[in-house]
């Protein structure tokens, strides 16, 4: 097990997941996660900030994702951040930021 490139958040998924299935029979999940942080500013004002993750998931991962994490769901993942760049159709660069889950947790009521 190794600790160099490791994520674990808890959050909730932001929209429907989306699944797409490569000829090979492989799958892959693919949705967003807001994680929520507080804290006191130095007004003493709390403040609620939210930050959003693009989750990726292969196999039997992607198929959980699939069966049960609707738009809503409260989830705990575990995984790796990796990155990807593609051209866009104007050939402009773009650069991806995901999280590759290796594990899932269902949190929260059905």
């Amino acid at each position: 097990m190794s600790l160099r490139n490791k994520v674990t958040l808890i959050g909730y998924t932001g929209k429907e997941v989306e699944i797409t299935n490569f000829e090979s029979g492989n799958s892959k999940a693919s949705v967003s996660l807001a994680t929520n942080d507080h804290y006191t500013n130095a007004k003493g004002e709390k403040v609620e900030e939210t930050q959003w993750h693009n989750l990726v998931a292969f196999g039997k991962t992607a198929e959980i994702f699939q069966k049960y994490v609707p738009k809503g769901k409260e989830i705990a993942i575990e995984g790796k951040l990796t990155y990807r760049s593609y051209d866009d159709k104007d050939g402009i660069k773009k650069y991806i930021t995901e999280i590759r889950v290796d594990g899932i947790l269902l949190l929260g009521g059905k």
